[in-house]
């Protein structure tokens, strides 16, 4: 298969010319590491795609600048039947490789750096930075055994042999590190920061916030950075095979109640998850909230819902003002309302941008001007 020229296209296409990670992504053949991949078919279902199957579409997708879902629930795609039509979310993936290079040129990785990779997926973005940096500088970390074992193998078959190890990220990582980036989105930062060298550097994202903090390690064993005005959303960790069951039952019993409390709306139905500047706000006033939306023709509908048994939905044709129903002990909408109005007001809102101090138990406290909040 001749993909070289695939992958020199992708790397002129995700790096800039002069880039140090530009070489990476044109020596590095996707393909190897996204022999199957999944991809939605509608009303929650995945469908298989085999890559030598099919190797203008193998191409074609391993050298495009997606991601690629190479794991639903605990079915990965490697071990799928052509009929398997799985349900429910990513649990692993080849990350798009422009926003790899994003990350880890958030890292400001040096030639000498010893790099810990939080979430090794499918090996690629290994790859990249055991290009860059060499084998022996480059730790790759996966909670599943399955996709540490077989991102090694494929590795291997390029003559590379960095660490994999499997752990479980929320807990201590092995060894320690000048540079931690993390292609999952972390719930809690102790353990990342317990991991860095003195002096060194954090990039992640935050659960349910698509924020991406770089922070330098202080030497009160905090960190201190900021969140960028780049942004990014992955895959949260997980600890098992597949993500707890979450609010799906509370969501499923509220999807058409009536609610306590039946107001209009100020705004238009919004997909909370597509905005992520709201989300990030919106986790920070209330934690926990899961979103979901839903589009019929003209009519759009939006659900909060919270484990305390809080829920809203908004319904409307359009930007038609909303019918709100809500329930539970908080009025999650209304929390949603008075973020948007924010934003309405002032024509952003601060979480972009701002300060991040993190503490050494992993809490994160955010600053800008007069606003501030505080996560984990």
């Amino acid at each position: 298969m001749d993909w070289k020229p695939h992958a020199e296209r992708l790397a002129a296409e995700v790096t800039p010319s002069v880039s140090r990670w530009r070489d990476a992504v044109a020596s590095t053949p996707r393909h190897v590491f996204v022999p199957r991949w999944w991809v939605p078919a509608g009303g929650g279902v995945w469908a298989l795609r085999d890559g030598p199957a099919d190797e203008s579409a193998w191409l074609r997708a391993a050298y495009s600048d997606t991601s690629l879902v190479t794991r639903v629930g605990p079915l990965h795609a490697d071990d799928a039947g052509p009929d398997d039509r799985p349900t429910g979310l990513p649990t692993s993936s080849s990350t798009m490789p422009g926003l790899v290079v994003r990350m880890l040129r958030h890292g400001q990785v040096y030639d000498s750096a010893d790099l810990g990779l939080i979430g090794t997926g499918t090996g690629a973005s290994t790859a990249l930075a055991a290009h860059r940096l060499g084998d022996k500088h480059v730790t790759a970390m996966d909670v599943d055994p399955y996709l540490t074992e077989a991102a090694t193998v494929r590795l291997a078959s390029l003559g590379r042999s960095p660490q994999v190890v499997t752990c479980d990220a929320t807990g201590p990582l092995p060894g320690e590190f000048d540079r931690i980036v993390s292609m999952v989105a972390l719930r809690n930062l102790a353990g990342v920061l317990a991991a860095l060298r003195p002096g060194g550097r954090l990039v992640t994202t935050l659960a349910r916030m698509n924020v991406i903090v770089t922070a330098d390690k202080q030497a009160d064993g905090g960190a201190r950075g900021v969140v960028e005005w780049d942004r990014a959303g992955f895959m949260s960790t997980r600890t098992g095979a597949d993500y707890p069951p979450g609010v799906g039952e509370l969501f499923a019993a509220v999807r058409d109640r009536e609610g306590e409390a039946v107001t209009e709306g100020r705004y238009p139905v919004l997909n909370v998850a597509e905005a992520w500047d709201v989300r990030a706000m919106l986790e920070l006033a209330a934690p926990g909230i899961e979103t979901y939306y839903e589009e019929r023709g003209a009519q759009r509908t939006a659900w909060l819902v919270h484990a305390d048994g809080s829920w809203a939905r908004a319904s409307a044709t359009w930007i038609d003002p909303p019918t709100v129903h809500q329930g539970g002990p908080r009025r999650l909408w209304t929390a949603l309302e008075r973020i948007r109005h924010r934003l309405n007001a002032e024509g952003g809102l601060p979480i972009y941008g701002s300060r991040v101090r993190i503490t050494p138990n992993g809490a994160c406290h955010f600053t800008r001007g007069n606003w501030s909040a505080s996560y984990g």
